[in-house]
C-alpha cells in the first residue's frame, strides 16, 4: 500500500515538513485557503459533526487585536505570518446534525442531554480537522506553525464573545523561511507507542 504513494507527497506532507518558526513574504490568496478547507473538509468526523471554525488574520490590524493573548516567544512568528488561523471548535455543533447526520434523529437529542459530550466531542473531532486542514495546506504547498502558547480565554473574549466557539491552537500560513526552523527532532520509534493485543 505504501509503495503506491509518492515518496514526494510523503515527503510534502509528513518527513520532510516542518513547523515553522519564521515566514518569508509570499501571500497566501484567500482562494488557497478555500481550496485547502475544501479539501479537508472531506475527511471523517464523529457523526459528520465538522465543529471546527476558522478565523484568518491577515491584517495588522487584526493580528495587533491577538497580540496581547501571546507568550512572549511566539509573538513574533505570530505576527509575522502571512496568515494567521485562529482554529476553534464550536461546542454546539450538534445542532447541525439533522442536516448533517440525518440517518440518525436522535443524534442531536444525544448531544442535547449532555453538555460534557458535547464539548469532548467538539474538542476531539474539532482537533482532527485542524490536523486535516494543516495537511492540505501542505498539500497545496504551502507551511505550517502551529501555536499553543497564548491565553485562550483572552482570545475567546476578542474573537468569539457571545458565540459557542471556542479556541483550539493557533497556526501561521504561508512560505516558511528555512533559516528560522530549529533542527530536526527525534521522534518515538513503532516499537516504543505502538502494542498488538
Amino acid at each position: 500500500m505504501m509503495a503506491a504513494t509518492h515518496s514526494d507527497t510523503l515527503a510534502r506532507l509528513f518527513t520532510e515538513a516542518r513547523s515553522q518558526n519564521g515566514w518569508r513574504s509570499d501571500p497566501v490568496e484567500e482562494g488557497d485557503l478555500r481550496d485547502a478547507y475544501d479539501l479537508a473538509r472531506w475527511a471523517p468526523t464523529s457523526m459528520n459533526g465538522q465543529p471546527m471554525r476558522l478565523i484568518f488574520l491577515r491584517s495588522a490590524e487584526a493580528k495587533a487585536r491577538l497580540q496581547p493573548a501571546l507568550l512572549p516567544g511566539n509573538v513574533e512568528k505570530a505576527m509575522n505570518a502571512p496568515v494567521l488561523a485562529i482554529i476553534a471548535y464550536d461546542t454546539d455543533f450538534h445542532v447541525h446534525l439533522p442536516n448533517m447526520f440525518p440517518h440518525n434523529p436522535g443524534a442531536q437529542a444525544l448531544f442535547e442531554a449532555n453538555q460534557a459530550l458535547r464539548e469532548e466531542t467538539a474538542f476531539r473531532n474539532g482537533t482532527l480537522q485542524a490536523a486535516y486542514f494543516m495537511l492540505a495546506l501542505r498539500a497545496s504547498g504551502f507551511d505550517v506553525g502551529p501555536i499553543s502558547g497564548f491565553n485562550a480565554a483572552a482570545i475567546d473574549k476578542e474573537f468569539f464573545d457571545g458565540t459557542t466557539c471556542r479556541t483550539n491552537f493557533l497556526c501561521g500560513i504561508g512560505q516558511g523561511d528555512p533559516s528560522k526552523v530549529f533542527d530536526r527532532l527525534p521522534r518515538f520509534s513503532y516499537d516504543v507507542v505502538a502494542q498488538t493485543l
